[in-house]
């Protein structure tokens, strides 16, 4: 991933949380790698509606990553894109957490929208696959 730092919807832009990162290893009986995540916002648009999302960036990688950056310049596959586990349109939210986390998420979501696109409190952006 590179970063951007001008918001283009077209490049599927994601802000990220850099204290985030979550590395484990999973041993093979060839050597292992190194299962990352980072927690992520973004937005997308469906059928004219822009809605914001919730959720993480995961990438298997064979050297652990020690800082957020190091794991998002090494992500170079984003053909899953994020994994989504909340999503407000300024209208509705969909997601199946629980309602803590439904209300943790939207208290990102709702300024997210409203601001939108602009980069979210406590995240860094817009990093991009492109």
């Amino acid at each position: 991933m590179k970063r951007e730092d001008k918001f283009v919807m077209s490049h599927r832009p994601y802000a990220v949380g850099l204290g985030s990162l979550r590395t484990r290893f999973n041993p093979t009986k060839y050597g292992g790698f190194w299962d990352c995540q980072v927690e992520a916002v973004w937005f997308r648009r469906r059928k004219g509606v822009t809605m914001a999302c919730i959720g993480t960036l995961w990438d298997y990688q064979d050297v652990e990553p020690v800082t957020t950056e190091q794991f998002l310049q090494a992500h170079d596959d984003g053909r899953y894109g994020g994994t989504t586990v909340g999503r407000w349109d300024g209208e509705g939210y969909w997601g199946n957490v629980s309602l803590d986390e439904q209300n943790e998420h939207l208290s990102i979501l709702r300024p997210m929208l409203e601001d939108f696109p602009a980069v979210p409190k406590g995240h860094d952006g817009w990093w991009t696959f492109r």
